[in-house]
């Protein structure tokens, strides 16, 4: 036993530090606001399929899907998105949509639009991409919002109050309901 507990260590240590050292966001990624950041870093994916909302918004023949509920679409959205919901995920919004056309899909940090992303590449589109901070990064980036009548607006559902702290007051009008 004596012998293998050198080993055994070997092993095991290297593993603990590792896990105690959290992902690093691509420069490319951050939103420039701390606070969310760091959110982001604990609640999605910051990998090559992800987007910030400037490489998004220069992404040609993209088409954007918001994975939120239709009463968060109502309030604002990305100028053109389609909403494609979450808990009942509305595949038929991009049933004429050619596989190949790059998707963005967001949401109001990213959290819900990574997994609706996954959903789509499993239907075979290829280049679906989750928007990084996603509806908080677009908007901390300086990019326009539309309501529900394609009207310019500075409100922002932010999913519920908690959400709506990792972000500054300043954003715009919070919504959470």
């Amino acid at each position: 036993m004596k012998r293998l507990l050198p080993g055994i260590l070997a092993l095991i240590v290297p593993l603990l530090l590792a896990s105690c050292v959290r992902a690093q966001i691509p420069e490319r990624l951050e939103t420039g606001y701390g606070p969310l950041d760091e959110k982001l870093e604990q609640l999605v994916t910051a990998d090559e399929r992800a987007l910030s909302a400037k490489e998004a918004a220069s992404l040609k023949n993209a088409i954007f899907l918001d994975a939120r509920e239709t009463g968060e679409f109502e309030v604002s959205h990305l100028p053109g998105a389609l909403n494609i919901g979450y808990n009942k995920l509305n595949l038929k919004t991009v049933s004429n949509v050619e596989k190949p056309r790059p998707i963005v899909v967001y949401c109001t940090v990213g959290y819900r639009s990574e997994r609706a992303a996954k959903k789509l590449r499993k239907k075979g589109f290829t280049n679906v991409y989750n928007l990084y901070g996603s509806l908080y990064a677009w908007k901390l980036a300086g990019l326009p919002l539309e309501d529900a009548a394609g009207r310019p607006t500075e409100k922002l559902h932010t999913y519920n109050k908690k959400w709506g702290s990792f972000v500054p007051d300043s954003i715009g009008e919070k919504v959470y309901e």
